[in-house]
């Protein structure tokens, strides 16, 4: 497992409020037809969930997480709390269902690097609101803002999202969104998200529902224009990742293109985007500018497909700053 570098300096904080799962992988050399049954050629069990994974990606970067999120009462519940503390993450935020298994994702991957992936949400999807705001409350008491960022993202409910988003921004926290999957939050909630980060699909959905036109994200240009149709309508500001293409981001100082490092080799897709949302979190916690931290970002994803698994791929800050040395974005 790749544990945290217990040399690794903390510097700001996040506030994660996100899904926590077991993932199972396989990896085949190619995906199965329906009705098809193959053999594969290896598998392994390892910390996800979207909250998890850019939880996870934070803390490798030097921020101090506080990761809020919820398990069954199982055997599961102990594998993922002995991650989570393995990556220098308190395991003590983690509520526990009385009726729902911890969560868990089955995920096929294939020669290409390529995945497809099936999740049963479990106690993901049962959060108690109630129990939800004294425990956000407890982790806000002792925190200080602006050194805090909070970061939700779609793998909970749509009201344990808003009602956790509302709850930071009301103590002056600076709230970042990943609406992955693109849940049906409030107007008023997505407002307060600075960025609200999606990927193609999700600003299409976005720009379908707010602008009333489906627009197509064809190359970096169309994706930089909807990012700044989302910034002026959606969200205090706007990142849409490209994947191979980096990201484009668009805020109240123009709009720009950050293009990604070429990584070596393409080994599993799976997470990248969560390595993307962590990085980036730890840099806004760190002081830095969104441009910056999307720079930060790119690099971080790009780095995570180079390798099998999601939490055990993700690089340290330390590991990408000589990748990071020529780097620089492009206003559009």
């Amino acid at each position: 497992m790749n544990d945290l570098d217990t040399t690794t300096t903390r510097t700001g904080s996040a506030v994660v409020l996100g899904s926590i799962n077991i993932d199972n992988f396989i990896y085949v050399q190619a995906f199965p037809e329906p009705g098809e049954t193959i053999l594969a050629q290896g598998g392994t069990a390892g910390l996800g969930g979207k909250g998890a994974n850019q939880a996870v990606a934070a803390s490798l970067f030097g921020t101090t997480v506080h990761f809020v999120g919820q398990v069954g009462r199982d055997g599961g519940a102990d594998f993922v709390r002995d991650r989570l503390e393995g990556f220098g993450i308190a395991s003590t935020l983690l509520m526990t269902s009385p009726d729902a298994p911890t969560g868990a994702a089955y995920i096929t991957v294939n020669a290409s690097g390529e995945n497809t992936i099936a999740v049963v949400s479990g106690a993901n999807a049962d959060i108690d609101a109630a129990q939800l705001g004294e425990t956000v409350g407890r982790v806000l008491a002792q925190t200080t803002a602006p050194a805090t960022v909070a970061l939700a993202q779609g793998e909970t409910s749509a009201a344990a999202t808003a009602a956790f988003v509302r709850q930071c921004h009301a103590h002056g926290v600076r709230v970042v969104i990943n609406l992955a999957p693109a849940i049906a939050l409030p107007a008023d909630v997505l407002r307060l998200a600075d960025p609200l980060i999606v990927n193609e699909g999700e600003a299409r959905i976005l720009l379908d529902r707010f602008a009333g036109r489906g627009v197509p994200l064809t190359d970096p240009e169309s994706a930089a224009a909807a990012a700044q149709t989302l910034a002026a309508m959606v969200a205090a500001s706007v990142v849409i990742t490209l994947g191979p293409d980096g990201a484009v981001g668009a805020d109240g100082a123009g709009v720009w293109h950050q293009p990604s490092p070429v990584p070596e080799a393409v080994v599993d897709t799976t997470g990248a985007g969560d390595a993307f949302v962590g990085a980036l979190v730890s840099l806004l916690a760190a002081g830095a500018s969104l441009r910056e931290a999307v720079r930060w970002g790119v690099a971080a994803g790009s780095a995570a497909v180079g390798k099998r698994g999601t939490t055990t791929a993700y690089p340290t800050r330390g590991e990408l700053a000589t990748v990071l040395a020529n780097s620089s974005g492009v206003a559009l």
